[in-house]
């Protein structure tokens, strides 16, 4: 049975000793070493070359954002990131994730969470994911061209200068229109695992005009998902929101599911759809499930109905896009392998031959695009 060298980073001396327990429990890992820094943690990695990393984001000397980003660039290695689950702790776990962390836990009691041991299932599931993952995918790699490139820059840029960690609010919600167009196509994306970096790629290089509402599933706790939506808008030409029950579907919008939630689109009139949220039973562990959303746009034949299915564990949104398929969907895509951090979900529906097109994260923007203006 191969062993798995692990890393553990947190400034709390308890913190360190805590995890370090939970993880020497499973016989596959061994904690190589541990750092109280973000600067150790680099120097660290350089020398044991660990399989995974669990690494702290609020830490002195060199924060774990910052961390990270050196690892990622230089060392490329699986991350798991702790995370304390405030508004705050969310939003900087979801810039981690898109600098190439592979996942998160939520430290249940905040910074110093002695009752860690409620998310050990978790933090060893995860680490075992982890281990198996490609960690070249992560490196820090400059996107490909696009014609969204200049202003995607120019955002980001406005970004850092807040702070390492700044989201830039959401845009007003007086801008969402009061009468919207009539809607005659519609997107659905389901992801999970390695899914804020694939969102972030694909809905940035969406333009500001694009003629459909675009709904998303991302297998993520409450709060988080917020955070998520907060960001995509801040370096989308879309307008990018957390969906609520009731809300009317606007072309140029986007609208991600709700942690905890199921997230369906039914009819509200003529050209006129809603978002409906439930608190029914997970699907196959997952709520929000992309099955759920999926299996809601097959009466909506009027529709022209785009589906993808991204980076995630699992086979969640494989059957509901077969089924949307046999229905009349329009386009089917699966991210295809090579940019997958967690190739399962993709994989699930390219088994299922429901899949018209099998592109890498970098293409499916640009797909979408000439599918919908076609």
């Amino acid at each position: 049975m191969k062993t798995y060298n692990v890393l553990v980073v947190d400034d709390s001396i308890f913190m360190r000793k805590i995890i370090t327990d939970l993880i020497s429990e499973d016989p596959q890992f061994q904690v190589v070493a541990t750092a109280k820094n973000g600067l150790e943690a680099v120097e660290l990695v350089k020398k044991h070359k660990p399989d995974a990393v669990t690494l702290d984001i609020e830490m002195p000397v060199m924060n774990g954002l910052d961390a990270l980003k050196k690892i990622m660039s230089e060392h490329p290695t699986p991350v798991i990131m702790l995370s304390s689950l405030t508004q705050e702790g969310a939003r900087e776990t979801i810039i981690a994730l898109e600098r190439g962390a592979v996942d998160f836990v939520g430290k249940p009691s905040g910074s110093i969470s002695l009752d860690l041991h409620k998310v050990k299932a978790s933090l060893l599931e995860k680490l075992h994911i982890a281990v198996k993952t490609n960690a070249a995918k992560f490196a820090v790699n400059p996107l490909r061209t696009t014609i969204f490139d200049k202003l995607k820059a120019a955002k980001e840029l406005i970004a850092k200068q807040e702070t390492a960690a700044a989201v830039e609010p959401p845009k007003p919600q007086s801008q969402i229109p009061s009468t919207p167009a009539q809607v005659t196509q519609l997107v659905a994306i389901g992801t999970s695992t390695g899914g804020p970096r694939a969102l972030h790629q694909v809905i940035s290089s969406i333009p500001a005009d694009f003629p459909a509402p675009v709904v998303i599933v991302q297998h993520m706790p409450p709060n988080f998902t917020k955070s998520l939506a907060q960001r995509l808008d801040s370096i989308s030409e879309l307008h990018v929101v957390e969906a609520e029950n009731g809300m009317a579907l606007t072309n140029g919008w986007a609208y991600i599911a709700p942690g905890g939630y199921h997230m369906m689109v039914a009819r509200n009139g003529p050209g006129m759809y809603k978002i409906y949220l439930s608190k029914e039973d997970p699907r196959n562990g997952h709520r929000p499930s992309v099955d759920v959303l999926f299996e809601s746009l097959l009466p909506l034949k009027e529709l022209k109905r785009h589906a993808v299915i991204m980076t995630g564990m699992g086979s969640d949104g494989a059957k509901g896009m077969l089924s949307l398929k046999q229905a009349g969907a329009v386009t089917t895509i699966a991210e295809s392998e090579e940019t997958c951090i967690v190739y399962g979900m993709p994989r699930a529906a390219v088994e299922l031959q429901c899949v018209t097109h099998i592109l890498p994260q970098q293409e499916i923007a640009h797909q979408l695009t000439q599918a919908v203006i076609r």
